[in-house]
C-alpha cells in the first residue's frame, strides 16, 4: 500500500506498507514492487500521492483500491468506514489504454447481501411469526379445523426452506469477507436453523391426539417454535446492523418496513387474543349450561331419593 499521513506542517508523510492481513495498523515497510519518486501533496482537503511502481513485464492492468480515515491521537491510521462509498472504491486499471473500470465483485456482492437480507427477513422474520399467529388463533374455531393445520404447516415449512437459502447465502458471504465477521449474528443463526431442524423432524413424530404422549409434544413443540420465533426476530435486527455496517442508513427504509410489518402483527395477534378469549369464555359458559340443564333438576337428569 502506499500511504500519505498529513503533517502540521510541511507535506504529507509518504510512505509505503506491505499488508499480510485485514489487522494490518498500516506500518512503513517494503512492498512486493519497486517504488520511486514517492511524494505527497495535501491541498483543499485532498490527499494526494505520486509514485512511479515497477511491476513484472507483461502486467496490463491493476487493481487499485483507495482508502481514508481518521488518525488516532500519536498519528497511526484507524480502521476506514464501512459506508458504501468505502466499500466501492476499488477500480480496475487498464495500462494499455489509460481507462479504468468498476472492479468485479463488489456490485455482485452487495447483490447477495440484499439477497440473503430479503430471505431471511421475509422467511424466518414474517413467515414464521404467521404461521405461530394461524396456529394459535385460527384452531380456536371449529370451522377452521384442519385449515388452519394445513395453512400453519404451509407458513413454516415454506419459511424454513426460502430460510435455508438464506442461510446458505450467509455462509457463502462469510466466507467471501475474510476478516469481516459477525459472531452473534452467525451464532443465531446457527441456532435458528438447528432448532427449525428438529421442529421439522418433530412433525413427522407427532402424536395423535389420544396418545399419552401426545401432551408432552404439545409442550415441546410450543416452547421450541416460540423460541425458535424470538431467535428469528432478534436475528433479523442483527442483520440490519450488519447491512448498516457496509451502506450506513442507505437501506434504513427496509428497517422500518419490516417494524411496520411486525409491530401490526404483533398487534393482530394482541387484538386476536382478546376476541378468542372471549369465545373460549362464552363457549365455556354455553357449555357449563348445556350440563346444568342435562343434570340439573328439569327432569332431564338422574336424580335421588
Amino acid at each position: 500500500a502506499l500511504v500519505a499521513i498529513p503533517q502540521a506542517s510541511g507535506s504529507p508523510k509518504a510512505y509505503t506498507s506491505n499488508i499480510v492481513d485485514t489487522s494490518t495498523r498500516l506500518q512503513e515497510g517494503t512492498i512486493s514492487y519497486p517504488v520511486s519518486g514517492l511524494s505527497a501533496t495535501y491541498q483543499n482537503n485532498k490527499v494526494t500521492i505520486f509514485a512511479t511502481l515497477t511491476l513484472p513485464n507483461g502486467t496490463t492492468s491493476l487493481v487499485h483500491v483507495w482508502q481514508d480515515g481518521v488518525l488516532s491521537s500519536d498519528s497511526t491510521p484507524q480502521e476506514h468506514s464501512h459506508e458504501s462509498s468505502h466499500q466501492n472504491s476499488k477500480e480496475v486499471l487498464d495500462l494499455v489504454s489509460g481507462t479504468s473500470q468498476a472492479a468485479s465483485g463488489i456490485g455482485s456482492r452487495q447483490r447477495r447481501r440484499n439477497t440473503h437480507g430479503v430471505l431471511n427477513a421475509i422467511s424466518w422474520g414474517i413467515l414464521m411469526p404467521t404461521g405461530a399467529v394461524i396456529a394459535r388463533y385460527l384452531k380456536v374455531f371449529k370451522s377452521a379445523d384442519p385449515a388452519w393445520f394445513y395453512l400453519h404447516i404451509t407458513c413454516q415449512v415454506s419459511a424454513y426452506i426460502v430460510g435455508l437459502s438464506g442461510f446458505g447465502t450467509g455462509l457463502k458471504l462469510g466466507s467471501d469477507s475474510e476478516g469481516i465477521t459477525y459472531d452473534t449474528h452467525r451464532a443465531l443463526a446457527i441456532v435458528l436453523v438447528t432448532l427449525a431442524t428438529l421442529q421439522v423432524f418433530a412433525l413427522f413424530l407427532r402424536p395423535n391426539k389420544d396418545h399419552k404422549l401426545r401432551f408432552y409434544w404439545n409442550i415441546y413443540h410450543h416452547v421450541v417454535g416460540y423460541v425458535t420465533i424470538s431467535i428469528s426476530i432478534v436475528n433479523v435486527f442483527k442483520g440490519f446492523e450488519a447491512l448498516g455496517d457496509f451502506v450506513g442508513d442507505r437501506y434504513k427504509n427496509w428497517k422500518h418496513a419490516y417494524i411496520g410489518i411486525i409491530g401490526a402483527l404483533g398487534g393482530i395477534a394482541v387484538l386476536l387474543e382478546a376476541y378468542t378469549w372471549m369465545v373460549c369464555m362464552k363457549r365455556k359458559k354455553a357449555d357449563n349450561k348445556t350440563s346444568d340443564g342435562v343434570n340439573g333438576a328439569n327432569g332431564h337428569g338422574s336424580s335421588t331419593l
